[in-house]
């Protein structure tokens, strides 16, 4: 499956209205460890390898043009083996050890704590971090790549349809994270075009 998304920054009112009548489907807490070497190789192409409680997941890049990216396109591999597959090595070793042996290090810890709501086929992601940062996301799943423009547009419909600012560029969490703690690597981001201005 390919997920499609947009982040946005709600308003209290806002947030009320978009989750009105949405079946909520729970709330949990999480922790996020980022990983990337020295030279970016992950980050700098887009690519977010993370560890979401004792479990690695692999966000690669659909839409590579952040120029004209609207929303985020990602296809994620959610388990050890077939992320070994990606880096093209042995799949017989950890992946731990992979990265201990190619020096990719943690960056970046976040801890999140998530409601999630279902509306109108959409899902909607409302999170706090642990550094006070509050995000929303609404999200589409998709099984095929010729499916993410519409999937976009009906994200955008969906959000201003709650009159909700679709035209903001909204950081991410980790590049905000950046953004506060480690102004060289998210330098680094705009340089290499996978952060627009100050977006992701």
């Amino acid at each position: 499956m390919i997920e499609v998304e947009k982040k946005f920054i709600l308003t209290e009112k806002e947030e009320k209205s978009l989750t009105a009548g949405a079946e909520f489907l729970g709330e949990k807490t999480f922790i996020d460890i980022y990983y990337d070497d020295e030279n970016y190789s992950l980050t700098g192409k887009d690519i977010w390898l993370r560890k979401r409680s004792g479990r690695f997941e692999l966000k690669i890049p659909l839409n590579l043009n952040i120029k004209e990216r609207i929303s985020d396109q990602y296809r994620e591999i959610e388990n050890d083996e077939d992320i070994l597959k990606y880096f093209n090595t042995n799949i017989n070793g950890s992946l731990e050890t992979f990265l201990i042996d190619n020096k990719y290090f943690p960056f970046c810890e976040i801890k999140t704590t998530r409601r999630k709501y279902k509306k109108d086929g959409f899902n909607i992601d409302l999170d706090l971090m642990d550094f006070g940062y509050k995000l929303a996301e609404i999200e589409y799943m998709i099984s095929n790549e010729s499916e993410m423009e519409q999937a976009t547009k009906s994200i955008l419909e969906f959000a201003k349809s709650y009159n909700i600012n679709t035209k903001a560029i909204v950081k991410g969490k980790v590049v905000e994270y950046l953004r506060l703690n480690n102004p060289k690597h998210f330098q680094k981001l705009i340089d290499l075009e996978v952060v627009k201005g100050d977006r992701i």
